[in-house]
Order: structure tokens, then sequence, then C-alpha cells
């Protein structure tokens, strides 16, 4: 049965002339009646001839296959990927919000305003800025909306020399992307020996021209900027703005408010803290919120509340504009106000606090084995490093994709890059103190299966339905079409 799964067939070979799960009656009108000639099919197109049972079959067996959070501990650093309450997902889409329409007058949809409006405010308030924006649609999508709002504040005071962006080595890789979309040179900057952001190579670069320092925080190796403040100071003395990254909000949530810091622009990712497993791309949601100083420069149009009637502002002479074409990601702003409800001030600091338990607690079972490049108490993730010298020549990759083989999805790897032979894992606070220690297990079982069958380990995973493939070529070469 398992060289059977393994080596089974793709739907399209599985089909066979005239099988079908449903019959069809004949249309009462031809595509040809309404439709140029040259918009027509000549042939058949090449889809697969199934059973209903056929591709019920498929299906499920593919969907077997997959690694899921409903299934497997998935420990995937920087995409988050934990529980969140099946609710949110039921609620989210009840017709009276998935069924209105984008052109609907604002009188229809009172209630995904309001929900949208108490979104916001819920997002002032665990972070102390003055303003939110729940427009963006994804986490670098906020960041660029956060970076051009930067941008309007500096025009607006004609300080047109801010044409630089100081990144640390330390930050999401989106962020200096972001920078560069947004029309700014990218200034780089090395983090010190403890894995924080180094106060004289950040002095060094401030000047005239810096518009603002972009600092993830908890940065990726998982570390809160210790200097946070003094950082704050100064960037503000430079005459810059201080952007705060919070996609790693769930290390900090209850327990720090960013604009207590010094923070004037953040964006935070619903769908990582707030909502629901990141990974694949989406879907997401990447509000942005802003100092007072700074609000009136959001996107428009805002949703605000006028004698209990709540609306779209666009009245914003100031505001940098639309950065969609409609608002938001409502679905997933939805699954953020649920968050929001649920959880009081003290549940949400309990989260955090369990979140940045689970991390140091897989840390500190494997130091010895596999140990923390930064060999400190992390917060929201725990960055290991593997020496392949020390390993008989042992990899990361090679650990990861022997972890499948043990039923648990790979952590991510060989990123932050200044960690070399990363490994970051991300327990996230929704994971057991039972399924850490099976997870810590198997990883123990690889250390002792490097240090006396390494062959074993670099020839992983060996129980999957797709066997070690060669990276390069698909890489290089990637078929996508069969």
């Amino acid at each position: 049965m398992e060289e059977i799964l393994k080596h089974s067939e793709l739907s399209i070979e599985k089909s066979r002339p005239g099988r079908r799960g449903v019959q069809f009656e004949k249309t009462q009108k031809h595509a040809a009646d309404y439709l140029p000639s040259s918009y027509l099919r000549t042939q058949e197109p090449n889809l697969p001839q199934l059973s209903e049972f056929d591709t019920v079959r498929h299906f499920t067996r593919l969907s077997q296959l997959n690694y899921s959070l409903d299934a497997q501990f998935y420990p995937l650093g920087s995409c988050t990927m934990k529980y969140n309450p099946k609710a949110y997902d039921v609620l989210s889409v009840l017709p009276q919000f998935a069924s209105a329409h984008p052109f609907a007058p604002q009188s229809a949809i009172q209630g995904t305003l309001k929900a949208l409006y108490e979104l916001q405010e819920g997002l002032k308030a665990i972070t102390g800025l003055a303003a939110f924006t729940v427009q963006p649609a994804a986490g670098a999508h906020g960041e660029l909306t956060g970076i051009l709002t930067v941008r309007a504040y500096h025009d607006s005071r004609n300080d047109l020399k801010r044409t630089e962006v100081i990144v640390p080595d330390t930050a999401h890789g989106t962020n200096p992307a972001t920078a560069n979309m947004a029309g700014y040179t990218v200034v780089n900057i090395k983090s010190g020996a403890d894995g924080c952001v180094d106060l004289e190579a950040l002095q060094d670069a401030l000047s005239d021209k810096t518009a603002a320092v972009m600092l993830t925080i908890p940065n990726t190796v998982g570390l809160f900027e210790k200097n946070i403040r003094q950082i704050a100071e100064m960037v503000h003395k430079a005459g810059a703005l201080l952007y705060m990254d919070g996609a790693n909000f769930n290390a900090l949530i209850g327990l720090a408010k960013p604009a207590d810091f010094g923070v004037d622009v953040m964006h935070l990712n619903l769908h990582k803290t707030f909502a629901a497993p990141h990974g694949g791309g989406g879907p997401g949601s990447g509000p942005v919120g802003a100092a007072a100083h700074v609000a009136k420069f959001l996107p428009k149009p805002f949703v605000v509340c006028e004698n209990g009637v709540y609306k779209l502002e666009a009245d914003r002479t100031e505001s940098i504009g639309k950065m969609k074409a409609f608002y938001g990601n409502a679905a997933v702003c939805l699954r953020g106000l649920c968050y929001l409800k649920q959880f009081d001030g003290n549940t949400l600091k309990t989260i955090a606090e369990n979140a940045i338990l689970n991390a140091n607690y897989v840390r500190a079972k494997l130091k010895g084995k596999f140990n923390a490049f930064f060999d400190t108490n992390c917060m929201h993730e725990c960055v290991l490093s593997i020496d392949p010298h020390a390993m008989n020549g042992v990899h990361t990759s090679d650990v990861a994709k022997r972890l499948l083989d043990y039923g648990f999805y790979a952590p991510t790897i060989y990123f932050p890059l200044i960690v070399p032979e990363a490994l970051m894992i991300e327990p996230t606070e929704t994971e057991s103190k039972e399924m850490l220690d099976a997870f810590v297990r198997a990883l123990e079982k690889i250390y002792e299966e490097i240090q006396t069958t390494p062959d074993v380990v670099k020839a992983a995973p060996h129980t999957q339905c797709v066997e070690r493939i060669d990276e390069v070529s698909a890489a290089r070469q990637p078929n996508l079409r069969w």
C-alpha cells in the first residue's frame, strides 16, 4: 500500500474517456450564438474524466498527504502557524458579512462598518497609538502603507532631503524591499554580538537624510530590542520616524504598548497574532497604526462613527489616498475583532507569556544538542544553529527533512540570514507541553542518529509520498505542468 501511495497517479492520468460523476442537460443556447468565433475552442479541453467516487478518493488521499495544523505540530517560525478558534471562521463568513456588495450603500453595511470601527479602536487600545487603518490587505501591504505615510509626513514639512531608510540585518526581509518600493535608499546596519541593534552602527547611519528606521520587534532572531527607548530617542533626535514591524506582536500583546517606547508608525499582521494561521500566501490583513502627529496621513477613507452612524470618511486632504480599491480584507478583520472580543487585557498578557515560555522551553530542552545561536532568553521563537563539521556533515536541511519522518512539519530553515545553518522554531502560545516534549524527543532522536547513522538523516525523508528531490534542478528547471 505504501508503494501504491508513493507512486499514485495524477488525476489526469487516472482519466478514462466517458467517465463522469454528473450528467448535465444539454444547454439551450450554444456559445457560438453569442461569442465571436475567435473566442471559441476548436477542440475539447484536456480535463480528467473521473467518476464521482474516484474524484472523492483522489482528493481525500491528497488531503491526507498534506501537513496541517489540524493534524500536526507546525512550528513554522516567522509565519506563526497557530491554532485559532474555528468559531471565528464561521462568524467571518456569515452571509450578512460575506454577501455584502463592495458598492453597497453605507446604510446597508452598518454591521460591517461597525465591526471595522471597533477593530480599529481595539488595536489603538493595545498599541497606544492614536489611529489605525485596517485598509491594507497583507503585512507587506501594511509596510508599504506605513512607509508611504512616513513619506507624506516629511513632505508636509517640506523636508525633502530625507531619502534614506535604515534597516538592521535582523529585520524581516520585506522591510528593505518595502523601503525601496517607496522610493527610498536602503541603509543596512549590522546587529551587535547580542543580536540586537548596534547603537554605534545606528548612530553612524543616522543623518539628516534619514526618513525612518524600520525595526522588527521582536526581531527575526526572536529577541526584543532591549535599548528600544534609547533607539527611539536617537531616531527622533535625527528628525526621523521610528517604524515598527509588528508581525511578531504575539510576543508583546498585553505586555507592552509600542507607543510607550516611541514608535511613530507600525503595522500588525492580523493573520498572525490575532486571527488565523499565516503561510501559503494568505489570507492576510495588515492594519497600520500611527501616533497623533502622523495619523492624518494614513490612507483614506477612514471608518468613523458619528452620532451612532458608521461611515467611510473620504474628506482627508493630507491622506496618502487609497491603498486598495475596496476596504481591507473584511473576513480576516472580522476574525481579528473576534480575537479581541474574546480576550481581555489579562488574557492577552497570558497569551504573550505562553508564547515566550514555549519558545524558551524548547530552546532550553535542546541546549547541548541543537544550541541557540544567541544564547539568551528569547521571545516568541528560538533560532538554533547547526555546525555541519561537528554533526558528521549533516546540515539544517537534513534535520528538517528528517523531522517529516517523525510526523512534524519542519521549522523555517536558513533564515534569518545572519544565523548560519539556522533552524527557527516558533511553538506559539497554543501548543501544549506534551506536544513540545514530543517535538523535543524527535529532535533528540535525530541528534542520536547524526552521531551514529548520519546517512539516514542525510537521505531523509524516508516515509513521505515524495522522496528527496534534486532541489537545485527543481528551482532552476521547474516542471509545473503535465
